[in-house]
Order: structure tokens, then sequence, then C-alpha cells
């Protein structure tokens, strides 16, 4: 099924920061309080604290037999700075980020997205090629700049093709106040599926109508030992008897989606999404592909070893792995490290759904009133076979066998040049109003008036505070109704996050306030678009070699048969 990212507009150091102008009233005590005027009831959409700038650099190479943490060897890998998962931008809520990414991949372009991050004032820094900038070429590099204004866990990853199922991803962590106290912070974990395969060659064989991949083993924080033999390690969680600590929990997967739980120990979720929540306590966690949560756990059992594990319902289609029995270990520093003895119970299936129950603390809320469905915010999403297996928006598709998405013209240049007239292959949709609610409406359906809203469903839509996510789970033959207030100028990406799906076409662009865009993007921000887009169609426009089969690129000779 379907994991929706929307944009980032939607609605929906460990004790003090990290250095410079670190807060003085975040304590074990107080982490609701951050710096002075600064607080969980903050909203950080109206105010952002002062912060300094971190800059980054980064170096993208392929890598041929990779041997994976787990022992296993992958055909080919590509990597920031050698490392897998990439490095963790660490920093404080108000700072501003500076990363400059060099492209060293073989043939591949690049580009860097950072997911959820609301990019307010800098679209042109959003990473996703095709839409807000051309791709970084091999051999080239650009630098990207951003404030961070929200705070909490998020992920980069690279947004060319289904890239980042190659190791391209990582983790940004911004320290701001949390809804509940907490001791020590764990710092970010991923939970991740890991394929032997290169992501090109799955998104080609999906293409050929084969059924979404199994994967060769998932990954807790990079690591876990080999399902199929020997060799790697499990990931340890190192617990201090009587602390509470935070854990930040990203899915950084192309197909899988978990339920987390760790035996005999609940779960306080106080965040998901850079949306601070009153906090759940539960027994097991919904994280679907591309989404974060907070969560708090207190060391309050016996001293000994426990399972964190993940499931994912086979009939739900939430994954399918080599690894029966994917999890790593949470250790109590009291006792010697080892390998825990008790299972634990599988949780009740949450039906591969997300939990509509987080209650953002900064509230927010619509007028019922300015609610309608109409043709034009219903959104039907369908999948086709022929002449490849391809998706269809509105009767529209982002790829199939004649439209691809346009590297040399992404959707920003008809921005810049003051064209509307968009190809309709880039499913673009615009909105003009200022400031004003918009409802989106979205369907998936393989079948004739089947999974279509209707109006009985509209006494089930909660207007005041409701959930607040940038990436959401589509239910197979049904309905999800996204409303975002049109309060940034730009051209956001929104897809589907599992990468061969979106590969595939299952996505559209939302061109918001399109008229007022080009006053936002200064001379400097417009030269370094158009010497990065001349620098890609330099490549790509002069070579033979490489072919474009989604928005990505693969060797020629490599290609599986097929249409």
């Amino acid at each position: 099924m379907p994991s929706l990212l929307r944009p980032a507009s939607i609605l929906a150091g460990f004790l003090a920061g990290l250095g410079h102008g670190a807060p003085s009233c975040h304590t074990a005590q107080n982490r609701a309080c951050w710096s002075r005027g600064f607080d969980i009831n903050t909203d950080y959409e109206l105010s952002t604290p002062p912060g300094v700038t971190r800059s980054y650099s980064w170096t993208l190479e392929e890598f041929t037999n990779w041997t994976a943490p787990d022992g296993e060897v992958k055909d080919s890998a590509m990597l920031i700075n050698g490392m897998y998962p990439g490095p963790t931008i660490k920093a404080d809520w108000g700072d501003t980020v500076s990363v400059t990414v060099t492209n060293n991949l073989t043939f591949n372009g690049t580009s860097i997205h950072w997911h959820g991050l609301r990019q307010l004032g800098t679209n042109l820094q959003d990473g996703t090629n095709g839409i807000t900038d051309c791709p970084i070429p091999p051999g080239g590099s650009k630098t990207y700049t951003f404030r961070l204004t929200q705070y909490g866990t998020t992920w980069y990853h690279s947004h060319f093709s289904s890239q980042y199922a190659n190791g391209i991803f990582g983790a940004i962590q911004i320290n701001g106040p949390s809804s509940a106290n907490y001791d020590i912070d764990l710092g970010v974990y991923p939970i991740n599926d890991f394929y032997l395969a290169s992501s090109e060659e799955i998104v080609k064989a999906s293409q050929l109508g084969a059924s979404g991949p199994t994967s060769a083993n998932v990954m807790f924080n990079g690591t876990n030992v080999n399902p199929s033999g020997s060799g790697g390690a499990y990931s340890t969680i190192n617990l201090e008897p009587g602390k509470t600590h935070l854990l930040r929990l990203y899915n950084p997967s192309a197909q899988h989606h978990y339920q987390v739980s760790i035996v005999r120990h609940n779960l306080t979720v106080i965040e998901t999404d850079l949306v601070p929540v009153t906090p759940i306590t539960t027994d097991n966690l919904f994280l679907g592909i591309g989404q974060r949560a907070h969560v708090l756990i207190t060391a309050d059992q016996e001293a000994d070893n426990y399972w964190m594990n993940v499931t994912m319902p086979v009939e739900n289609k939430c994954g399918v792995s080599d690894n029966p029995f994917p999890a790593a270990i949470v250790h109590y520093t009291s006792v010697t490290e080892g390998i825990p003895t008790a299972m634990g119970t599988i949780p009740a299936n949450s039906g591969c759904q997300d939990s509509l129950l987080y209650e953002p603390i900064v509230s927010q809320a619509a007028d019922p009133a300015t609610f309608n469905q109409t043709d034009d915010n219903t959104v039907v999403m369908t999948s086709v076979s022929t002449p490849t297996v391809h998706w269809v928006i509105n009767g529209s598709s982002i790829y199939n066998s004649t439209a691809k998405v346009d590297w040399s013209k992404p959707v920003i240049d008809y921005v810049l040049s003051g064209n509307t007239s968009y190809p309709a292959s880039e499913n673009i949709i615009t909105i003009d109003e200022k400031d004003a609610w918009a409802y989106w409406i979205i369907e998936s359906t393989s079948a004739p008036n089947a999974g279509f809203f209707t109006v009985a469903d509209v006494p089930s839509l909660n207007f005041t505070n409701p959930t607040r996510r940038d990436v959401t789970m589509l239910p197979p033959q049904g309905w999800n109704v996204l409303a975002f207030k049109s309060d940034n100028p730009g051209a956001w990406l929104f897809h589907c996050h599992i990468a061969w799906h979106a590969s595939n076409g299952l996505a559209l662009s939302f061109l918001e306030r399109a008229s007022e865009q080009k006053a936002l993007i200064s001379a400097a921000q417009q030269k370094a678009y158009a010497d990065n887009c001349a620098a890609w169609n330099r490549y790509f426009g002069g070579q033979t070699l490489v072919s474009q089969i989604d928005s990505g690129l693969k060797v020629r000779e490599l290609e599986l048969d097929g249409p």
C-alpha cells in the first residue's frame, strides 16, 4: 500500500544543545523550555530562535562489491563520505545549515532532499530534481543552505530515482523542546530495509510486473546479523537503570513499514514528524516509510537484555524480508551484554495504518465550512500495466514509456520564466489563493467507484487540531483527506514514498502561489540554479552510455529485457 509524502508546508548535546547560543533552561527537569521566549508552546511556523551556521562537506561515491554491515556483498553501493547510513546533521532549533555535496558517482546524477523541512522562502534548496533543480552531474557539486525553523528529528535522502535505497540517506537531529521530560538523549536511530540488488534493478523489474521485492535484511542503526549465514552484529541500545531515555526513531526504508516494540517495555510517543504531541504510552509503534517518532523508554524493568522487535504483517503488505525475526538488543548497562532469551509477543495488527490519536501541542484548526469536494481537489491514483507498469494520477503520468521527468526543464523553470504552459505529464496542481486552507481528497482505486470518498464520509473528518504529519498511509481501495494552508510559495513534490512507486510515476507537484515565487529567489540563487542545470545538460546531453529508465539513469547494456 502506498505511503504518501506531503509537502513540507502541510498541516499535517544531551542536556543543553550543541554549543554557541545553547539554551540555559532546557534541563532534564524542564524539557519543555528551550531558551528565553521559546518553549514547547511556541508556534514554530510563526517564531524561530536565533542560531548559528553549521557547515558540512559531503562526497558521494560508488562502491563495487561492497561488504555490507551484515557481511553480505552488495554489487554496488552509493555512500556519502563512505558511511552507511550517511553522516548525521546535528543542530539546534533556529540554526542555519550549509551542506556542500560533491557527486563522484560513476554515471548517476543526484540531488539531496531534506525531508519534511518547511523551506520557507528557500524552495530552491528542497533538492527535488525535476521540480526545484536539475541533478548534480558526476564531477559536479552544489551547496544547499537553509534555516531550521522546526525542531525534532527528520532525515535527508537522494531524490534521484530510487537512489537512496543504494545507501544515500541519513538523519537530521534538530535539538529543541519536548513535551515530556527525559534524562538521556540516545540520538537518532534508523530502521530500514536492505537489498543486495541495486535500486535500479528493482525499479526495472517492477516495471516488468514484479511484485514488491523481499529485502535481504532489516538494518537497525546501520547493522544486523546475517540471516542467511555468519557475519554482522546486532545493534545494541544501552539503557541506564532507572533513567528515562529519548530515542529518535526514523524509517528510511524503500519498501517496508513496521510495528516497533520492546519486550516488557512501553514506549511513550512525544513527537511525530517534527510535531511535538501530547504524550501517548503504547506497547508498540507503527512507523511507515519516511515517518519519524520521538519515543521515551524508561529502564524500569529487571536489569537484563531485551529484544527490540519489528513486525510486518504480510496480509497487509507491510513488507517481506529474508530476515524472519528482525531485531536489535536493548541492554541494561548494569548487567553483561548478551543475547535476550524472551522473544516477546507479536503486537496487535495495526493493519499497516497510522494512528490518528497523536494530538499536537500547538493547536491548529480549520473551519469545516471551508471544506468541499470537487473534481479539482480530488486526486485519483491508479496502477496501469501497459506498456510497462506505472502509475497514473487523474489520467496523467509523470512516468510512462513516452513521458519522463524532464531534468533539463524542472518545474521551477516555468516559474522563473513566467511560462504557465505546464505539460500534462508534470502532474502540476496550481494553488493561487493566499493563506487559505487547501483540501485534497486522495483516492487509491483499481476498480470503478471503489474506495471513493463520499458526502457520507464528511462527518468523520476532524477539523480541530487533527494529527499533523508529513507522511501518511493511504489504505488500499481507500482514501485520505489532507489539508494545508497556502502560506509557503513554491513547487512542492507530493509522492508515494515506496521508492519503486515514486519512480514509476506515483507523484505530482503542488505549485503554490507561483506568481509570488520569483521575487523570493535572489539573483545569486537563480545563477546557481542556472549553472547547475547547464552542467547537467552538458553531461547528460553529451553521452550515449546511459539511459533514463524513470527519473534515474541505467547503463544501457545492463538493462533487463522487456518493453
